[in-house]
C-alpha cells in the first residue's frame, strides 16, 4: 500500500487540476464526504454537491487559474493566499483569496475559500469592461479591414 502525498502536495495537485479544467482528476483528490464553502455562501456537502460546483464552473468558463503567492501547511491544514483568475473568452476577473484546507488520508475533507466580495465584483466588472473594449476593437478592426 502506498503512502497518501502529504497534504500540501494533495492541494497543491488539487489546485493544479482545477487550473487544467480537469473535473475528474480533481474529484480524484477529495473525499467523499468534503465540505466546500466560498464564506459567506452556504457550504457544499458532499463529492456529489461538489463535483455539481465543479461541473458548473467548467462549463461557465473557459479557463481558470489559482496564483499562490504563499501556502502554508501544519499537520493536515494547509493554508493558502493566492489570486484566482476566472475567465471566459476575453472576459478576466482576478482577485485574491485565503483557502484553507483539512486533508485526511491523501484525500480533502475541507475546502474553504475566502475573499471579499467588493474585490470580485470590482473585478468582474473590469474584466467585463476589458472584454468589451476587446470586442469593440476587434469590430473596428473588421471594418477597416
Amino acid at each position: 500500500m502506498t503512502e497518501p502525498q502529504a497534504p500540501q502536495a494533495v492541494v497543491t495537485s488539487f489546485l493544479k487540476a482545477l487550473e487544467d479544467m480537469d473535473v475528474e482528476r480533481a474529484l480524484g483528490h477529495v473525499a467523499v464526504d468534503i465540505v466546500y464553502q466560498n464564506v459567506p455562501l452556504p457550504a457544499a456537502r458532499g463529492l456529489t454537491a461538489v463535483e455539481k460546483q465543479l461541473r458548473m464552473l467548467a462549463r461557465l468558463s473557459t479557463g481558470f487559474e489559482a496564483r499562490t503567492h504563499h501556502i502554508a501547511a501544519d499537520g493536515n491544514v494547509v493554508l493558502t493566499e493566492r489570486t484566482d483568475v476566472l475567465r471566459r473568452g476575453s472576459f478576466a476577473a482576478e482577485f485574491w483569496v485565503c483557502g484553507t484546507f483539512e486533508v485526511e488520508n491523501g484525500r480533502i475533507v475541507l475546502w474553504r475559500d475566502y475573499f471579499d466580495w467588493t474585490t470580485f465584483f470590482a473585478a468582474s466588472a473590469k474584466g467585463a469592461g476589458r472584454a468589451a473594449l476587446s470586442g469593440a476593437k476587434t469590430l473596428i478592426g473588421k471594418y477597416r479591414s
